[in-house]
């Protein structure tokens, strides 16, 4: 099953995915979740979470790509919370203009029932939708910032 949410952010290409680290990740983090471990995101990476209900979630970066117009990463679930069995997420930076970037993310999962995947999607959805406007609140404040300190 998929999952796909989109935000227009204020910055060039190269400004968000430059911020693409440690410091955005802890920002988009559910209320009660400890960051355990951030490398960051370069093929082989580890981010693992903890979640309030003693749950775990570990993914690994495993592939990176780069151009002008369209920059993505992926991390894929080695050890998830159940009921997942599979998880992979792009996180996908499209250039717009040189004032606004589209960030996408493209999730993927399953729990080896095609049911119970259809029931948890509402949750899955819920639980990242809060990124649209984190994201725009995010690179907003960061645009505001780079203004007043070039005043």
């Amino acid at each position: 099953m998929k999952v796909r949410l989109q935000s227009a952010v204020r910055g060039t290409i190269n400004e968000v995915w430059d911020n693409f680290d440690e410091q955005l990740f802890r920002y988009l983090l559910p209320t009660g979740t400890r960051l355990i471990k951030f490398d960051g995101s370069d093929p082989g990476d580890i981010v693992h979470l903890k979640f309030p209900f003693k749950q775990e979630w570990i993914s690994k970066i495993t592939e990176v790509h780069r151009q002008d117009d369209h920059c993505f990463f992926v991390d894929k679930g080695i050890k998830l919370p159940g009921p997942l069995k599979f998880w992979k997420h792009k996180h996908h930076v499209y250039h717009i203009n040189k004032y606004k970037t589209l960030i996408v993310d493209d999730m993927e999962y399953s729990t080896g029932s095609e049911l119970l995947d259809l029931l948890i999607y509402p949750f899955l959805y819920l639980a990242f939708l809060p990124r649209t406007s984190l994201y725009r609140k995010y690179f907003q404040s960061m645009t505001n910032t780079e203004q007043l300190s070039t005043q």
